[in-house]
């Protein structure tokens, strides 16, 4: 079976070319479409490392009609697109999957494929499933239909039941190094090299998020605003104000992001069902347009939850900054840090803590973090957490 031709020390081309930095699992994916298949995989990888576009990558490339993932042919660029109906790419906007929906799926994987070799889905976020839903799955997983394959994505193999990863042929990403994040920035959107580094570097070497802060000035607006809030803070009032903005901030993303999505599925049902876009929705079928509203209401919470961890991220990479020029002795170049068009800030607030009270910043973050995912309410966790970033003292490291 044909395979893309790998550029010299770099990623392949075709549907592996943007799993940059993974040259090892591009070879593993690769080998394993040349041969027979395991019918069960779980990619896992921290946020940013590419387990979704691997997964989506490695069903084209099962189903490519050159074989190997031409990127070219028919097959790859429906799958690619998302719009291939042998290919399913599963997630869910609410704290975990509900069993009805796994058990879909289940009856999804009993169907043949239509219009190619394999049946693929892919499961993302999978450590978002309860084990009653994992149960559901188990015996789909260990005794596939021979057409169809499974993959599951996670941060890692601890977070999914060992009944399941135990059936699964392991797949292991990385976060790619910040160069070959801004030569695809560079390459494919067309950046110059210096908008490419930096959004390599602020992103943390997240491919996702590096393009939307590359593309959107009003998304670099954004993150600018948040990773400054720390800096200003500097008494309890202005730690609470600080919690309220992010919070906000955080609240009109999601809502916005639903706003849009509920727009694209409504009209999207419309022209399923035929209906111009101002006509009146007859009530035989308004029950389902009422579904979408309710689906879009239930993905809210996640998605509010998911924007302030986003912000936690950006948060913790100041908190590093700050760690890195306290360690130095204020000698951290701005090349060496993730926030370095900020090194002036860094530098005064990093002169108001201790060292230790800089470790107290990146704990008081992880808590914030692990409060929401308890459910606690995002402005008590982010007020928690603001008044933990107050300079308490302004002694050096």
């Amino acid at each position: 079976m044909a395979e893309p031709v790998r550029a010299e020390g770099g990623p392949a081309t075709g549907v592996f070319s943007e799993l940059v930095g993974q040259a090892a699992v591009v070879e593993q994916l690769q080998t394993a479409v040349a041969a027979v298949p395991a019918h069960a995989w779980l990619f896992t990888g921290p946020p940013g490392s590419g387990r979704s576009n691997a997964a989506r990558a490695f069903a084209a490339a099962l189903n490519c009609e050159a074989g190997g993932g031409c990127g070219e042919c028919r097959s790859c660029q429906l799958i690619m697109g998302g719009t291939h109906p042998a290919v399913s790419m599963v997630s869910t906007e609410n704290v975990t999957y509900r069993i009805e929906d796994v058990r879909e799926l289940v009856g999804t994987a009993q169907g043949r494929p239509q219009g190619a070799n394999w049946r693929v889905i892919v499961i993302e976020d999978a450590d978002r499933m309860t084990e009653r839903a994992t149960n559901v799955l188990l015996k789909a997983i260990e005794e596939p239909p021979p057409q169809t394959v499974w993959v599951l994505c996670a941060p890692s193999p601890a977070d999914v039941l060992v009944t399941i990863r135990s059936r699964c042929r392991l797949v292991s990403l990385r976060i790619p190094p910040s160069d070959a994040v801004a030569k695809l920035l560079v390459e494919r959107d067309g950046l110059s090299p210096e908008q490419a580094s930096f959004a390599a570097r602020v992103s943390q070497n997240h491919v996702g998020v590096a393009r939307r802060l590359a593309r959107d000035p009003e998304a670099r607006k954004r993150r600018e605003h948040v990773v400054s809030l720390p800096l200003r803070v500097a008494s309890a009032s202005t730690a609470v104000l600080a919690a309220g903005e992010l919070v906000s901030i955080a609240q009109t993303e999601a809502d916005a992001d639903a706003e849009t999505r509920l727009a694209e599925e409504t009209a999207a049902l419309r022209r399923s069902l035929g209906l111009e876009p101002k006509e009146k929705i007859p009530a035989k079928l308004r029950a389902q347009f009422k579904r979408l509203e309710d689906e879009s209401s239930r993905r809210a919470k996640r998605a509010v939850h998911d924007a302030l961890d986003r912000t936690l991220v950006d948060l913790t990479a100041v908190c590093r900054d700050v760690l890195a020029i306290k360690l130095g002795g204020g000698e951290a170049g701005a090349a060496e840090l993730i926030n370095g068009h900020l090194r002036e800030q860094l530098v005064d607030y990093a002169g108001r803590l201790s060292a230790e009270q800089a470790l107290e910043c990146l704990d008081a973050l992880n808590s914030a973090r692990e409060r929401i995912a308890g459910n606690v309410p995002p402005q008590l966790a982010m007020e928690a957490m603001m008044m933990q970033l107050i300079p308490r003292r302004s002694t050096g490291a």
